[in-house]
């Protein structure tokens, strides 16, 4: 059986050839030490004598060129399989299959993809550029619920302003803008833009509900409660997230002891059912004593209630206008909002997800509480359960 024979790469035999030229080791002391034959360390060494004064000669050899053409298209070759292993996973992620419509492939296209443009996306689902730029169109009409971007800044400056003067209402509102923003804007205007971003100030208020609206109107439970363990007291609101061309709404809910988020959703509008989504979600894991909310329109009706009573948890709501009453989900959204929100600016409904995602994330177990002793709400709510079950 024949022996096969030994390459070897070119910086190993410089290497081999300046261990002979430094004298240091003999010629058979190379061959013991490496295990090669004297004969072929002599060859090397005479190639290298023969060719040492090209190294001082201008311009590369044609062997350096054909090396350095060589390793040029092999960096061509590996960018090309990295692009194309991309793609495909990109593509096995989608879970794309020919059964697709245009619509449903159109979803697959993302501005947010770094690794691939736009032109290559849809080229590989097969779609229109001009089909995506329609999509975005409609997105952003749709983020900005049809208001104008004086009203989209109105709404936010209102927010704001909400936050640091929360008893202000749309009288003392409007006279402020009138003053410092916008002369000719009225009070029906303002009016018109709170209700859109449900914003309501935190003062009494004449009792002038009707009877429909009485018959869901339930008792505050909380006062002089102790709230001593987790999944006593649950907190529910709803807030506007203003973005760069639109807003959003988010619904939370909040544990009351351990300042925990059990859960949230973030909606386009503020129809009912995205609350009743996030609650029932979040009732299939866990079931409090009390759920806390305002007198809203989300949590004043049957179906709310209805849903309520059969998981055996009792209502609570807040008398109309007090501020203290909520304290703990407001806390949370001012937090938010000067933190997050205002700050990042965020231009689209896909990056405030992430966002919002990302805070609650941090919120709950990573940023330590003073009230909690220096802990988490996820490690006190977390402990609690724990003990519990032992």
């Amino acid at each position: 059986m024949s022996r096969q024979k030994k390459h070897y790469s070119a910086e190993f035999k410089a290497h081999v050839v300046m261990e002979l030229l430094g004298g240091d080791k003999t010629l058979n002391e190379l061959s013991a030490h490496y295990q090669i034959a004297p004969a072929t360390i002599s060859g090397w060494h005479k190639t290298f004598q023969e060719r040492a004064e090209l190294i001082f000669k201008q311009g590369p050899s044609a062997e350096d060129k054909k090396i350095a053409r060589q390793t040029a298209e092999i960096e061509a070759l590996q960018k090309k399989v990295g692009q194309l292993t991309i793609e495909c996973d990109w593509l096995k992620k989608k879970n794309l299959t020919k059964s697709l419509d245009q619509t449903a492939r159109t979803a697959f296209v993302s501005r947010t993809e770094e690794k691939i443009s736009i032109k290559r996306q849809c080229e590989l689902v097969e779609v229109n550029r001009s089909s995506i730029y329609r999509r975005d169109a409609k997105e952003e009409e749709s983020l900005s619920h049809g208001e104008s971007e004086t009203n989209l800044y109105l709404m936010r400056l209102l927010d704001e302003l909400h936050l640091a003067h929360p008893a202000w209402g749309y009288r003392k509102l409007t006279q402020y803008l009138r003053q410092n923003v916008l002369p000719q804007i009225n009070t029906k205007r303002v009016r018109r833009l709170l209700r859109k971003a449900g914003i309501t100030a935190l003062y009494p208020k004449p009792n002038l509900s009707k009877l429909l609206h009485a018959k869901y109107v339930r008792p505050y439970l909380l006062r002089n409660l102790t709230i001593d363990h987790v999944d006593q007291v649950w907190g529910v609101d709803i807030t506007y997230l203003p973005l760069r061309k639109g807003f959003l709404y988010l619904f939370i809910i909040i544990d009351w002891y351990s300042r925990c988020i059990v859960d949230y959703e973030v909606s386009f509008s503020l129809d009912k059912s995205f609350v009743m989504r996030c609650l029932k979600r979040a009732l299939a894991r866990h079931r409090p004593e009390i759920i806390n909310s305002d007198q809203g329109g989300h949590f004043t009706n049957e179906e709310y209630l209805k849903l309520l009573k059969v998981c055996d948890v009792r209502v609570s709501m807040d008398g109309r206008g007090r501020a203290l009453d909520n304290v703990r989900t407001e806390r949370f959204f001012r937090s938010l909002k000067y933190e997050d929100i205002y700050i990042t600016d965020y231009e689209g409904a896909k990056a405030l997800r992430l966002g919002v995602s990302a805070y609650i994330e941090n919120y709950n177990t990573v940023r330590p509480h003073q009230a909690l002793g220096g802990l988490t709400p996820a490690q006190v709510y977390g402990r609690q359960k724990v003990e519990d079950v032992a």
